[in-house]
């Protein structure tokens, strides 16, 4: 299930965040890159401990909490705290697959890595290349958004960022371990919430769709895990 989420952030908030990245001091992006990653990652990372990481990765965070979209479509247990990336001209990442288990930096917590994300923090027309490609059941989806906006995706899926070859691609990225492991199972829940919500607007709260809430939630309870 891919789900582009718009607006996470805000243009004054993403104008924000660039003021403060673009004097940060980045790192190589091997640093969280797994054993088979590190042989086709090619990109710039702020490092995790450096405070415009843990001062912008607060507010993506609530930004996150505020985002209806996203709470429906993730189910959040626990998200990583967000990461921030950039790939000038030349830079890319291989066809790879997340690692599985991610540990918290400076604790013993660990995420299991059911879906990540990519929060644009540059516009289309600041870079050519750079695409986010995501290979699902359809076969290799090509995904470049507008600042502020998000794509959301299984972690199981194989994908790449194409090689930027004009301007500066800059993204913060993250995962997420939700309450529901199984992507179809999310994707059910994900389409029957949505639908809730339309007919809700369209009609009103009536019994059928009080019996239909009754489902979700009962479909949620059986299938969740804390």
């Amino acid at each position: 299930m891919l789900i582009s989420i718009a607006d996470v952030l805000s243009s004054d908030e993403v104008r924000y965040f660039r003021s403060r990245l673009d004097g940060a001091a980045w790192g190589d992006g091997e640093v969280t890159a797994g054993f088979q990653s590190r042989t086709v990652k090619r990109n710039a990372q702020l490092p995790e401990d450096a405070p415009e990481s843990r001062e912008l990765g607060s507010l993506v965070l609530d930004a996150l909490d505020k985002s209806l979209l996203f709470l429906s479509a993730a189910l959040p247990a626990s998200v990583y705290p967000p990461l921030f990336n950039r790939y000038d001209v030349g830079q890319g990442f291989g066809n790879h697959v997340d690692n599985a288990l991610r540990q918290v930096r400076g604790s013993t917590k660990r995420i299991r890595t059911d879906l990540s994300a990519t929060l644009f923090l540059s516009n289309p027309d600041e870079y050519e290349g750079g695409e986010l490609v995501i290979e699902d059941t359809f076969g290799p989806r090509a995904v470049k958004l507008p600042a502020g906006h998000m794509i959301l995706y299984p972690g199981t899926s194989v994908h790449q960022v194409r090689p930027v070859t004009r301007g500066t691609r800059i993204a913060s990225f993250f995962w997420i371990q939700s309450l529901v492991r199984e992507d179809a199972q999310r994707r059910i829940l994900f389409d029957m919430d949505m639908a809730i919500v339309k007919l809700r607007q369209q009609v009103g709260d009536n019994a059928e769709l009080v019996a239909l809430t009754s489902t979700y939630h009962n479909l949620l309870r059986r299938w969740a895990s804390t």
